[in-house]
């Protein structure tokens, strides 16, 4: 995610505390935040794919989601 793109999510956050959104505005900050939540969770899943799990045996396995089989 761009820091331009946060500081204008940023800015309209401000702005609607001020006064009321014109339908562009709540149109473009609807989709920023769309991007900036999707951007957040492609990074977390990221982390989460590289994470791995030590068995009590001492083993490494790398964590799965939920609901997938062990392998």
């Amino acid at each position: 995610m761009q820091p331009d793109t946060i500081e204008r999510i940023n800015e309209l956050a401000r702005l609607c505390k001020t006064r009321e959104l014109t339908p562009e505005e709540l149109a473009e900050r609807d989709r920023l935040r769309k991007e900036y939540i999707a951007a957040y969770r492609a990074h977390v899943e990221q982390q989460l794919a590289q994470t791995m799990v030590r068995e009590p045996d001492g083993t490494l396995r790398p964590l799965r989601k939920k609901g997938e089989p062990q392998a």
